[in-house]
């Protein structure tokens, strides 16, 4: 066989799939983008919901957070940023323990710590962050977020306060709600198609809304009270050392999970984008939009891997969708009276779709060992997953004076200490 023979099979050229937006007219894309908000709506707004932020000052982070990712990135990416449920955990104890303006200070910090680390790989390459890194520390630290929140889910979902201490609803009342929130959010996300399948935090929401208002849980004279028009009830940083070094570990997770996130959308689109525009751009779009955010007192961003899953349904490519679907969360940010039924929704129907929710987030700590191959029965391995998990479930905490550091942020600096101090394996 000649060599001009065999250059097809030795040359792998990239597949890339259609856009079938190309030609989208401007009301077009507009639909298009209003489609990708709604794919996104219900995980955007659940997160502020269950940390006491303010649900319409998510919607409007999210639409500039968006935008300005879009800038960083020169318009190349579709992907939408929103409310990242990695932060849960830190900003409820942040929020508990130094109010909101002290939390805003260390989530803006940690965006920049993400903008630091994007020069890192501009200079040193990808590699640096899975050096830095590896599935053995990010799998347990994602791991700890997701079963660290999973007492809240329980008290929420028989009704009471995600501490516990105060019973909203009845506990029977509850469960007759919870549960068959928990049981449409599972079948809409194995049995669905389509669109629908996308939507599962959104369907759960409803069916639970329905039942709320059957067993009358839901009080609708806050939205009755609520104008039409209204400015979000935006909130200033206000520094913090302790919020600062508390928050700074708990952006590691996220950050990792970013890479995969592009990989993701690359493979959807059949585009490289870690090489164009590169993840350096990414990751200072993804930093940018969390500080951002945390000047108006809305939640971090990440991307939205929902949003991921339309684009690769709907074979909607074009970045301008995206920029719609920000314009649009700009818009709906402002209107009062859906702010006010935001709060409307009653702790039992949060509870139920926050069960699957965080179970989900650790089984995704999980298949980051699973999917890297990370050998357990190697004893280096073993310790750095073992103190990891049981420091953050447990609920270890360091501290001296009036700081402390625990939960997800320690487990975050204990195993990047692990993974750098302890001996290395001998093929490593």
């Amino acid at each position: 066989m000649s060599a001009k023979e065999t250059q097809p099979q030795n040359q792998s050229k990239r597949y890339e799939p259609e856009d079938l937006t190309a030609n989208f007219s401007t009301w077009q894309q507009i639909f298009a983008g209003g489609q990708m908000l709604f794919v996104a709506f219900g995980a955007l707004v659940l997160m502020p919901l269950i940390t006491g932020l303010d649900a319409n000052v998510a919607l409007f982070t999210a639409g500039i957070g968006t935008l300005l990712f879009q800038w960083v990135t020169k318009g190349q990416v579709p992907i939408f940023l929103a409310s990242s449920f990695a932060f849960i955990a830190p900003i409820t104890y942040g929020v508990e323990t130094w109010g909101i303006p002290s939390t805003m200070s260390g989530i803006f910090v940690a965006g920049l710590v993400y903008m630091l680390m994007s020069y890192a790989v501009k200079l040193r390459g990808i590699d640096f962050i899975n050096r830095l890194l590896p599935p053995v520390v990010v799998g347990p630290v994602i791991m700890v977020i997701g079963l660290g929140l999973a007492p809240m889910a329980v008290n929420m979902a028989i009704g009471k306060s995600g501490d516990g201490s105060e019973v909203l609803i009845v506990y029977e009342t509850a469960l007759m709600i919870s549960l068959p929130v928990l049981l449409a959010t599972l079948l809409i996300s194995t049995m669905a198609k389509g669109v629908l399948k996308l939507v599962p935090i959104f369907a759960g929401v409803f069916v639970g809304y329905l039942l709320s208002f059957y067993f009358g849980v839901v009080d609708f004279s806050v939205v009755a009270q609520a104008p039409w028009f209204s400015v979000p009830h935006f909130v200033a940083p206000q520094w913090n050392w302790h919020a600062v070094l508390f928050m700074i570990p708990v952006a590691i997770a996220p950050a990792v999970e970013h890479v995969g996130d592009i990989l993701a959308i690359s493979n959807v689109t059949g585009k490289d984008f870690l090489k164009n525009p590169g993840l350096h751009r990414t990751l200072f779009g993804d930093g940018l939009a969390t500080s951002v955010s945390a000047l108006f007192g809305g939640p971090p961003n990440t991307t939205y891997s929902e949003v991921t899953g339309a684009v690769m349904l709907t074979r909607n490519f074009n970045p301008k969708i995206m920029m719609w679907a920000a314009v649009i969360a700009i818009i709906l940010a402002f209107v009062g009276k859906f702010g006010a039924i935001l709060q409307t929704i009653p702790v039992a129907v949060m509870g139920g779709i926050m069960i699957l929710l965080f179970g989900s987030i650790a089984s995704v700590g999980l298949n980051t060992l699973i999917r890297h191959q990370v050998d357990l029965a190697h004893p280096r391995n073993l310790c750095i997953v073992s103190v990891t998990l049981v420091f953050g479930i447990g609920g270890m905490a360091f501290g001296f004076g009036t700081f402390s550091l625990q939960g997800v942020s320690l487990c975050g600096v204990v195993s990047i200490l692990l993974n750098l101090f302890l001996p290395k394996m001998e093929h490593q």
